[in-house]
């Protein structure tokens, strides 16, 4: 403590001056210390530096193989996404290529279906007017054959009746006959 005590007073009381004897300054004193301390502490904090110096040069180099690594699982990665995307594009043109088949097949058997419907209905209609056709002749027959037999049956007595079984009478005469 005492030596404190005058360490602190000496500092205090220090004056600044040039003293020109090397061995009263302690110079050569402090410069073989530190010369010593150097050569002392340069192996140490040397071999000490080297040991950083060869971890940070193996990590630099594991950081570099990682790197490397890391961009060809990229590009792997970055080829696989071009050959994915290259199938997907092929998915899709194939998907429109295919929509485009169906909607074409649908529009023409839609148009198949309209045609024979189409042909059906006029068949349908023709048919529908023969029979109407038919039911009209068949009518206008039946009145026909009602007005002719009212007429007959008005205009027929047995005058008339004989008279024309003569003529048919005659007329199958003149059949035989030949």
């Amino acid at each position: 403590m005492e030596i404190l005590q005058t360490w602190s007073s000496e500092i205090l009381c220090l004056k600044v001056s040039f003293n020109s004897n090397f061995l009263e300054a302690n110079v050569l004193n402090i410069f073989l210390l530190l010369s010593g301390l150097i050569y002392v502490l340069k192996k140490f904090l040397g071999s000490i530096l080297n040991d950083r110096r060869s971890k940070v040069l193996f990590a630099m180099k594991e950081s570099e193989e990682r790197l490397e690594q890391a961009n060809t699982r990229l590009n792997e990665a970055k080829k696989q996404l071009t050959q994915t995307q290259v199938i997907i594009n092929e998915i899709i043109n194939e998907a429109e290529i295919t929509a485009k088949k169906v909607r074409q097949s649908i529009l023409e058997q839609g148009k198949v279906d309209i045609d024979k419907l189409t042909k059906t209905s006029k068949d349908s209609v023709k048919l529908a007017e023969n029979r109407v056709k038919l039911q009209i002749q068949q009518q206008i027959t039946f009145l026909a054959i009602q007005k002719v037999s009212n007429r007959l049956k008005s205009q027929m007595n047995s005058m008339r009746q004989n008279k024309i079984i003569d003529q048919n009478i005659l007329q199958l005469e003149g059949q035989i006959s030949l």
